[in-house]
């Protein structure tokens, strides 16, 4: 910037002030905690107030694995449904997996799994490449409730991930819904759900419908007869900021 220049922006900006465009300021009213610094990991670690379900290692987290296999870092699933010890209500969930290399099946028949929130709530794992079935069941879909954006699925036998924001459904003291659940869903880092509103649970057999339960719950994972694999699994709970209202909201002058 050269001098003139710079005495030029000088006079602007003092004129600026002047005429008060400078001088008011918004004030929203609101005192806010500080947010929480955290480490935000990498493609290999997990943040650092992430929960880490399972790190290759074993499957000391959850439950009913009795005949899930861990090997080379990988979870393969088998008979039973997985289920994490911990429980979660309105969380982060970061989860990696792999259809079979070697294809088999079509359709639903196809490297078929599921990730459920709460043990309720189904994101479908299904190899989608190039395999066509029902699209509300396809891969990324909220089962039975809505297809995914686009088909983001990578080649059978390649590692995928999902990132998923849940906000749990609310109940009041007497079992009535009083705000439903909503899930944004990253395949591959492709958005594949938008802030969906969920109509209730993902059954089968049935239309959908909320009932009652706890504010938290297990993320769990299906065996459907396929051997799926999982890998790098963790979970974080989101939370608002802490925050009060001191004042109205108000605009000041400088």
């Amino acid at each position: 910037m050269s001098k003139w220049t710079a005495i030029v922006a000088a006079f602007l900006v003092a004129a600026m002030s002047v005429s008060g465009v400078l001088a008011e300021e918004y004030l929203s009213g609101i005192e806010w905690a500080e947010p929480a610094v955290i480490d935000p990991g990498g493609p290999d670690k997990a943040p650092s107030d992430a929960v880490v379900l399972f790190d290759g290692k074993d499957l000391s987290a959850w439950e009913g694995g009795e005949k899930w296999t861990v090997a080379d870092g990988a979870i393969t699933a088998g008979p039973g449904t997985l289920r994490s010890k911990d429980q979660f209500g309105d969380c982060q969930v970061h989860i990696e997996w792999a259809a079979a290399s070697e294809v088999k099946g079509d359709g639903q028949g196809r490297s078929n799994s599921g990730v459920f929130l709460m043990g309720t709530y189904e994101v479908q794992v299904l190899d989608s490449y190039e395999n066509k079935t029902y699209f509300d069941g396809q891969c990324g879909a909220i089962y039975k409730q809505h297809p995914p954006l686009v088909n983001a699925c990578r080649k059978p036998g390649e590692w995928q991930s999902y990132d998923i924001i849940w906000t749990c459904p609310r109940f009041d003291g007497e079992g009535k819904l009083v705000g439903p659940a909503f899930i944004t869903v990253l395949h591959n880092g492709v958005v594949i759900q938008n802030h969906f509103q969920l109509e209730g649970d993902t059954p089968f057999n049935r239309p959908p419908s909320y009932k009652p339960h706890p504010d938290k719950g297990p993320i769990t994972l299906q065996y459907h007869g396929n051997p799926v694999r999982f890998r790098n699994i963790w979970v974080r709970e989101v939370k608002e900021v802490e925050h009060k209202r001191v004042s109205e909201p108000q605009i000041v002058k400088h």
